[in-house]
């Protein structure tokens, strides 16, 4: 019974003396960047415009009317928004009613775009990528965060890659304790 104790004892001082050892982060010291699309998400409202409740029977461009409604209708709600244009009526639409509409809310919007709040997001942040500095990514192993609160759409993660790929040594998607390889850079 004794030898059975002194292996127990054994056993617990080896599982103490294993524990005092330092955890060590491996995932905090490799060289491994995480890239986070939502951290690049800019704050501010998404609002969608109908364009056809400026038009004549919402399908009908009359161009002095539709200059006068618009002339007269308070844009200054929509101040620091985004705004996607979109028109809910069958209507012809010829470019310079969109692009006439766009100079009313350029004055107080952050960005607007003929089309859905999907297409909104596409733009916003194919903008934010077209500038993103790359240095801190350059020759480095990446992964590209999955999961995210905001919903980014998939055409974003793409554009991402588009971005990056040139510049990277490999990138990966998901989080750094599951991650799938997506890329790696040739040698040579």
């Amino acid at each position: 019974m004794d030898q059975r104790l002194n292996e127990r004892r054994g056993k617990i001082r080896t599982w103490f003396f294993i524990m005092e050892k330092e955890i060590i982060n491996k995932v905090a010291k490799s060289p491994i960047v995480t890239f986070d699309l939502e951290e690049y998400y800019p704050e501010g409202e998404r609002l969608k415009i109908d364009i056809s409740q400026w038009l004549y029977k919402g399908i009908v461009v009359k161009e002095k009317e539709y200059r006068s409604s618009l002339n007269s209708y308070d844009f200054s709600k929509f101040k620091d928004t985004y705004v996607a244009i979109h028109c809910s009526t069958n209507a012809i639409l010829p470019s310079w009613s969109i692009m006439l509409l766009s100079t009313y809310l350029n004055q107080y919007v952050k960005k607007c775009v003929f089309g859905s709040i999907l297409e909104l997001e596409q733009s916003i942040y194919a903008d934010i990528l077209h500038n993103l500095d790359i240095t801190p990514f350059k020759n480095r192993p990446l992964i590209i965060k999955g999961c995210s609160k905001k919903n980014i759409p998939e055409t974003v993660f793409l554009l991402a890659i588009e971005k990056l790929q040139p510049h990277v040594k490999s990138i990966f998607y998901g989080e750094a304790c599951s991650s799938v390889p997506l890329f790696k850079k040739k040698n040579g």
